[in-house]
């Protein structure tokens, strides 16, 4: 039916940039939103950053200043840009999609996450 792929994650120091990609492929009828979350070992999976379909943003606190959601609607493509990148950002990082399948109802959809790790 709907399927999220994420990519661009890897090994990167201190202070670098990653951009993360996640590809929403399916019969999707209407975006209303779409977001990156971030889970670390040991912790609960946090939101980092969302995109409405009407263009308006939300970020973590951690990561304002620093990361920059943004899209491509036509494609169903949703990007994370990660700079000045901290060892703290080091987490599995997670595509959500809140979307309406054609001939369903708005649902919620995850892709299968992409590992980010921060270190020197």
């Amino acid at each position: 039916q709907v399927q999220l792929v994420e990519s661009g994650g890897g090994l990167v120091e201190p202070g670098g940039s990653l951009r993360l990609s996640c590809v929403a492929s399916g019969s999707i009828a209407f975006v209303y939103a779409m977001g990156w979350y971030r889970q670390a070992p040991g912790k609960q999976r946090e939101l980092v950053a969302t995109l409405t379909g009407g263009g308006s943003t939300n970020y973590a606190d951690s990561v304002k200043g620093r990361f920059t959601i943004s899209r491509d609607n036509a494609k169903n493509t949703v990007y994370l840009q990660m700079n000045s990148l901290k060892p703290e950002d080091t987490a599995v990082y997670y595509c959500n999609a809140d979307l309406r399948v054609v001939l369903t109802r708005r649902g919620d959809y995850w892709g299968q996450g992409t590992q980010v790790t921060v270190s020197s």
